[in-house]
């Protein structure tokens, strides 16, 4: 199997890091958690090994916030422009990449819901909604 290298930038390209793998895992969260991180319906996130992350350049800029409260979760964030950056899992086993922040395919898509009891009371699923290319005139 050949290894995916794959960047991801934040919003005003102060803070890029590459991933070389996953765990598998790519997943939509929608704990209220996550809820509140993103300002959205869930979380869209990709789990890594440590050692498949690595800083490319504003590591410095990252802030993180580790709430005492929980187990794994924890957030990150760009300083500049708040884009959420990836961050380590509290136990240290994985680094949970919000797939927003990716510049690439990552060769895996998302494969499941997971807190779906958690969701926020006005979710409706992306593919129940109409589409449209471009902003739609009202």
């Amino acid at each position: 199997m050949q290894e995916v290298k794959v960047e991801g930038s934040c919003l005003c390209g102060n803070i890029k890091y590459e991933i070389t793998g996953n765990l598998g895992i790519f997943q939509y969260c929608h704990c209220s958690r996550c809820r509140k991180f993103t300002g959205s319906a869930h979380a869209a996130n990709l789990l890594v090994l440590p050692n498949q992350f690595k800083w490319l350049k504003g590591e410095k800029e990252v802030t993180r916030f580790l709430p005492n409260e929980t187990k794994h979760f924890a957030t990150a964030f760009c300083n500049n422009c708040g884009s959420s950056m990836p961050w380590n899992a509290k136990s240290g086993k994985s680094v949970v990449i919000p797939a927003g922040s990716l510049d690439e395919h990552p060769g895996i898509e998302p494969f499941q819901n997971i807190f779906f009891e958690s969701r926020a009371k006005w979710y409706k699923a992306a593919s129940d909604l109409p589409e449209y290319n471009k902003l739609p005139k009202k």
